[in-house]
């Protein structure tokens, strides 16, 4: 059973207008949590195939700093920097879409992890296109929570698609428009027509209000 509400909890988030790399002006998707293991023992869940197939999704390619890889199912991109156990930088499909992975130790061998996805704005639209990609980076963060812990599915896929999973989607969308209000980046009826589509991507078979 996943503690739904701590799982949620468990995360920051924060949405924000940033320049982008190519010097435009983007939307940054921002995540944070921290995990009862070490940098060194997070990084390799995060960039070890064989590890990352166990709570994410089968990857593929020249998994090196210049490198391509291939998400089964997913997306894939080219690998800009890869700094263990600190830094890991790509493009997400697609060259102006870029995720970096920031690992710094905490206290008591822990780590604290970031997640950061920025998107041209021509692409986001506003800050409501948080949505379209938080929820999925949540079930990521979800998933390598478990795993770290122990707990290892057969198929993170058919995992990801439960009943259960899609609950907590399903909160973790109203806490991305929640995210997207108090950033000031998006009008109210563009994160309301958003978060219709993400609960109907990220939660088709369950529905109603967050619970309390």
């Amino acid at each position: 059973m996943i503690d739904i509400v701590h799982q949620i909890n468990a995360i920051h988030r924060n949405v924000a207008r940033r320049p982008t790399a190519a010097g435009g002006q983007g939307i940054s998707v921002l995540l944070r949590r921290t995990y009862d293991s070490t940098p060194a023992d997070v990084w390799e869940a995060i960039t070890d195939p064989e590890r990352v197939k166990r709570w994410f999704a089968q990857v593929s390619g020249d998994l090196r700093e210049g490198g391509k890889f291939q998400l089964k199912g997913n997306a894939g991109g080219d690998i800009l920097r890869c700094d263990p156990p600190r830094l890991l930088r790509l493009t997400w499909g697609g060259e102006t879409s870029i995720v970096e992975v920031r690992l710094a130790a905490g206290d008591n061998d822990t780590t604290n992890l970031e997640v950061e996805h920025n998107v041209p704005i021509e692409l986001a639209g506003s800050g409501a296109g948080s949505l379209f990609v938080g929820p999925g980076w949540d079930a990521g963060l979800l998933g390598l929570d478990q795993y770290l812990r122990g707990h290892v599915v057969e198929d993170p896929a058919a995992a990801a698609n439960s009943r259960e999973v899609q609950e907590f989607s399903r909160q973790s969308a109203h806490a991305w428009a929640a995210a997207a209000a108090a950033s000031g980046t998006a009008t109210a009826d563009e994160i309301a027509g958003l978060l219709q589509a993400s609960l109907a991507h990220f939660a088709p078979d369950v529905q109603g209000p967050p619970a309390s």
